[in-house]
């Protein structure tokens, strides 16, 4: 694959603006070109090169990821049920937690998109994300060792674990929403969600409702059916809390 000098400078930039260990970053200069090759494939989309793009690292990332998070929850909550160390890293490797770290690493800035991908708007926060995972396949594949991607990870991960463990449904608000249900002696929530739009990444391309006892409690929006039933459980878990609900 031909890359051309002003790509490679690009992407030596951006590696260096990643907070990689010192040392680490000097795998990644004029003279490591393979390296400065995986880095650039992993910030290439299908729509730019069907041939050469982020697919097959982005499949090696998700396997890095998956493995490295575990690490780090042994690590950090060694006296976490296994239980709740597999709900926790659901959060720690999901595709918003990807997308988050994107933005924060600005990698939409050195993304190389096809002219149809690029003016997709709704298509963003999914590229994002994809090609945040293929980047740490890229950055694997160049180092072959893994604590130097972790090590790069862990603030990231203390910020989202902090954030999921203070929150006292773990996020997981339908679960939360069917065992109060249980607990009041009322019938499990029936969710009924529809397709608003047909654009991937509005955040309104599905509406949810939720019933309880074939009363509708709450509405939620979301870009997925699953946001959207999240949305709508989350809100009707703080309705439940606050409000009686005949039986």
């Amino acid at each position: 694959m031909k890359i051309s000098k002003q790509r490679v400078e690009e992407i030596i930039n951006f590696i260096k603006s990643l907070n990689l260990d010192k040392k680490y970053k000097e795998e990644f200069t004029n003279e490591k070109l393979n390296n400065i090759l995986y880095i650039n494939e992993a910030l290439t989309h299908s729509s730019a090169n069907h041939k050469i793009n982020y697919e097959n690292l982005e499949f090696l990332g998700d396997a890095v990821l998956r493995l490295i998070s575990s690490d780090f929850i042994k690590n950090k909550y060694p006296y976490m049920r296994v239980g709740e160390r597999s709900e926790l890293r659901s959060h720690l490797v999901s595709d918003q937690w990807l997308e988050e770290v994107g933005k924060k690493i600005e990698i939409k800035k050195v993304l190389i998109i096809g002219g149809k991908a690029l003016t997709d708007k709704s298509a963003n926060a999914t590229i994002q994300a994809e090609a945040t995972e293929a980047l740490i396949g890229a950055l694997y594949e160049s180092l072959k060792i893994l604590e130097p991607i972790g090590d790069w990870l862990i603030p990231f991960w203390d910020e989202k674990s902090q954030e999921v463990l203070s929150d006292p449904h773990k996020k997981n608000y339908k679960s939360a929403l069917q065992e109060l249900t249980q607990s009041k002696g009322l019938l499990i929530p029936v969710y009924k969600t529809i397709e608003i739009d047909k654009k991937h990444d509005n955040p309104k391309r599905f509406f949810c409702t939720v019933y309880i006892k074939n009363r509708s409690i709450a509405e939620g929006w979301g870009k997925s059916m699953k946001q959207a039933e999240k949305d709508a459980a989350s809100k009707a878990l703080k309705y439940c809390e606050n409000n009686v609900i005949a039986q």
